[in-house]
């Protein structure tokens, strides 16, 4: 028996339809297993050949242009994922589709002694991670359709299932692969991967005719009409820019942007190919250019040119609202190139220059409050869980009874992790555990920062941005003080770790400030008709600041043995706090360039 859309309301959990949660939980675990894998791939990769848990020994700078490459592919296979669903698969054997791939991806990783079988995983993980990725939100969107003013806090539930499986997967993927075997890291997130998508698969009836069937052309086009009402109810007080000419793509139009994108998906790949083997697509020089770096700028110039060309070919109110979209977007880049530290860099710097061995009344205070930040959260999690079965076990008893079984093998590795601790006369303290602290600080804070959105308080989009990058470099000036005394060239050190704790809390304070404002900006400024490739491009600048965020990182040891760990770390303080300031001051114009939108 599956749910009409009226009947989503007549089955509650906290005030929200009961598909709201199995979409809270299938999420939940998809994130999971993607940052349980983010969190140790860096390190395994750069772990030494030898020891009680040996990695494969990389260089740093091969395996961050291979972090950057798979994260970056990670926002660009959306877009191609959202339009398969859409005409082909529909939304809900997109997600499986997707979902099985990233299981067969982690299966894949967990063989570790074979390179073959780690490129095989990323590459299931990339292509399920594209149609799991747009679909999901799609689902959540169509739920909500006859009740937008639900929607805020149906998302704001979602987003809450996101960063708890993130908590979860880099907590204890991080613990069992850094002390027990890399392995049992991968192949954890793969099991998890598969309890999401068997739950989702025999809880799917839960959302009736959602996201079976692919859209006609004729829906489509009932719901671009529709997302410009939407656009149109922010009452701008211009023209009505959805009735300005449509601007169609041209057949040179589409020959640039074909050249750019096979470039750029070339460029991605070759970067740590060329790295890690000797093979080289780009093997020349031009003046004083090597081959790489010469293909990317002209592919660069290539996009800039078809960006403005497209741009001046719009109405003048649409093209100055595009033109700050730009803006935002370039802004953008530079965030997650920092931003995205985080699995690279400053993993790196939690586990060879953090003092991480705790003993004494540090380490009582440390297992204190590393089982109250684990307990809390899984008991809040499971008294949802237990409302969701109230409402839909008698309907979807397997999809329940999977959902059950992960849990309860969530409860004994937490169990087994903490008792471990406990047990140890010195804490040694994973270099994953620093990365759940972005995910405890956003459930933390993210309300706070929502309530000065809806206050007077609220600031321009362009200020919002400014004090997210300041924020941001604050957080990386944080770890330029904690590295100041590690000598010229080091390798390792033992710096506080309070340093990287102060920098997470000030970098997830810059991500509220930006990240979720993004996305809202691009659907207040642009039609409806025109929303998937102004989104398009908004990831395919996610995507580059990922890319970059790899590049430079892998830079590090020729910073440091040519200056030293503060002069690599004042890089990423300076840049993100000259630019947040820029964007400030750009207010005036920037709100004359969106013409009345806030």
């Amino acid at each position: 028996m599956s749910a009409t859309e009226n009947d989503f309301f007549k089955s509650r959990v906290l005030g929200h339809p009961s598909g709201l949660f199995v979409l809270f939980f299938t999420e939940m675990w998809e994130r999971f297993s993607y940052y349980g894998m983010r969190a140790l791939l860096v390190l395994f990769l750069t772990s030494s050949l030898i020891g009680d848990n040996p990695g494969w020994g990389w260089p740093r700078e091969h395996a961050l242009a291979l972090y950057g490459s798979y994260t970056a592919m990670a926002y660009l296979t959306p877009i191609l994922g959202g339009y398969f669903a859409d005409r082909i698969l529909g939304y809900r054997w997109a997600v499986v589709v997707g979902a099985t791939l990233m299981t067969l991806g982690h299966a894949s990783m967990a063989i570790e002694v074979n390179p073959f079988f780690l490129y095989l995983g990323l590459i299931l993980l990339v292509l399920g991670n594209g149609f799991f990725k747009p679909n999901m939100t799609s689902i959540l969107s169509e739920m909500y359709k006859l009740h937008p003013e639900k929607k805020d806090g149906a998302y704001t539930i979602f987003y809450m299932g996101v960063n708890s499986g993130a908590f979860l997967g880099m907590l204890l993927c991080g613990y069992l692969g850094e002390k027990v075997g890399w392995s049992w890291g991968f192949g954890l997130a793969g099991i998890f991967m598969l309890v999401g998508m068997l739950q989702f698969y025999f809880t799917q009836g839960i959302f009736g005719k959602i996201g079976l069937k692919p859209k006609t052309n004729e829906q489509l086009n009932e719901v671009a009409e529709s997302t410009e009402g939407a656009v149109l109810e922010g009452k701008t007080t211009v023209e009505n820019i959805d009735h300005s000419p449509k601007n169609p793509f041209s057949t040179f139009d589409l020959i640039i942007i074909s050249i750019v994108s096979v470039i750029g998906l070339v460029w991605v790949i070759n970067d740590p190919v060329s790295k890690i083997t000797s093979f080289n697509l780009f093997n020349f020089a031009v003046g004083s250019l090597d081959g790489s770096n010469f293909v990317i700028l002209i592919a660069l110039a290539l996009f800039l040119f078809i960006l403005v060309k497209r741009i001046t070919q719009y109405a003048p109110v649409l093209r100055d609202r595009m033109i700050a979209i730009v803006v935002l977007a370039f802004i953008t880049v530079f965030f997650w190139a920092s931003f995205e530290q985080a699995g690279g860099s400053m993993t790196i710097f939690a586990k060879d220059y953090t003092d991480r061995i705790l003993e004494g009344t540090g380490k009582v205070i440390f297992n204190v409050v590393n089982t109250l930040i684990t307990i809390i959260p899984m008991l809040i999690i499971s008294f949802v869980l237990a409302k969701l079965f109230g409402q839909t076990f008698k309907k979807y008893s397997v999809g329940n009874l999977v959902l059950a079984f992960g849990f309860l093998l969530i409860w004994g590795l937490v169990i087994y992790m903490l008792s471990q601790q406990y047990a140890e006369e010195k804490s040694e303290i994973p270099a994953t555990w620093f990365g759940i602290l972005n995910s405890l600080f956003i459930i933390s804070l993210a309300p706070l920062v929502s309530k000065i959105w809806e206050s007077k308080l609220n600031p321009p989009a362009t200020v919002k941005n400014g004090i997210g990058m300041i924020l941001l470099g604050i957080g990386f000036a944080a770890l330029a003080i904690g590295a100041s005394s590690i000598p010229q060239g080091a390798k390792v050190a033992q710096v506080s770790l309070i340093w990287l704790v102060l920098a997470y809390l000030f970098h997830t304070l810059g991500e509220l400030f930006i990240s979720p404002v993004g996305l809202s900006y691009v659907s207040k400024l642009v039609p409806g008709r025109m929303i998937g490739m102004m989104f398009g491009i908004w990831y395919l600048a996610i995507a580059i600041g990922n890319k970059l965020a790899g590049s430079i990182g892998g830079e590090i040891d020729k910073i440091t043995a040519k200056y030293d760990m503060q002069t690599f770390f004042l890089i990423f303080t300076l840049i993100p706090m000259a630019l947040g300031v820029f964007i400030i001051l750009l207010t005036p114009v920037i709100r004359k360039l969106m013409h009345g939108i806030r």
